[in-house]
């Protein structure tokens, strides 16, 4: 004696019945880590600001086509010119100008800007190359000591033999940075942690911030942690596990009368 299917299991003989699903219907069982993901952000609250997207989460992937993308480390300029219009900047320093990116934020702003770099022959470290007490805002985005190294010159920040002497030169970009300001001057410092070899983890934020307080500076606004898109790292597989650093910080001080 035979059963029909149906008689036998009536909820696999419906599914059987069914249409197939086309390919493009169908639902990954991984998810697609080369595609954007979506995070939902916290909603800012409505004020006076001159720049109502400039928040403590800085997400912007656009570049703004300042500077060079292939220049190691290169920053976008939509940072900087949203600090510049939220300060109402009219001068700038740009001791560190790497590629340029602040520069060519300045001359789209119609802001004055005295941009120098060790490239260019001008160390940050050393105060006689610059004016004194007459800008109204720094920017300086230093190397992350070593994470990445921008020149063979011995008096590159990121080619220091060890932290301290790291620190000890990043003192004195940080003082030259503070002479060159205006009192009620802004310097706006973009750095990040990184994971050192040798070191462990190099918490650069923190080293960042007890720098300028021991100089005299005091924040004048939150720590904006500006996420890092299009990072070369995200695109690489690695054997080890660790948690991945998904932002920099943008510390901004001020120079006390």
């Amino acid at each position: 004696m035979t059963y029909a299917l149906a008689f036998i299991n009536p909820f696999l003989a419906a599914r059987l019945k069914r249409p197939a699903s086309s390919s493009h219907e169908r639902l990954p069982l991984l998810p697609q880590m080369d595609q954007p993901l979506l995070a939902r952000l916290p909603r800012a609250p409505k004020n006076a600001s001159p720049v109502p997207g400039l928040t403590s989460l800085y997400h912007k992937e656009d570049t703004s086509n300042c500077g060079s993308r292939g220049y190691p480390g290169n920053c976008g300029g939509n940072l900087i010119k949203d600090l510049l219009t939220f300060f109402a900047v009219g001068t700038c320093f740009d001791p560190m100008t790497g590629s340029g990116t602040c520069r060519d934020v300045c001359d789209k702003l119609g802001i004055y800007c005295w941009s120098s770099d060790l490239h260019d022959g001008a160390d940050a470290c050393d105060a006689s190359q610059f004016p004194r007490g007459c800008f109204e805002f720094a920017w300086i985005h230093p190397p992350y000591f070593r994470q990445k190294l921008f020149s063979d010159d011995s008096r590159c920040l990121s080619r220091a033999p060890s932290l301290q002497a790291f620190i000890d030169r990043y003192r004195l970009v940080v003082g030259n940075c503070i002479g060159a300001l205006k009192p009620g001057g802004k310097l706006a410092i973009l750095m990040g942690d990184y994971l050192d070899r040798e070191l462990g983890y190099v918490p650069l934020v923190y080293w960042t911030k007890r720098l300028a307080f021991e100089a005299g500076l005091g924040q004048c606004a939150p720590d904006i942690a500006r996420f890092l898109h299009g990072c070369g790292s995200s695109r690489k597989t690695y054997r080890t596990s660790f948690i991945p650093m998904l932002h920099d910080v943008c510390m901004i001080f001020e120079k006390r009368s």
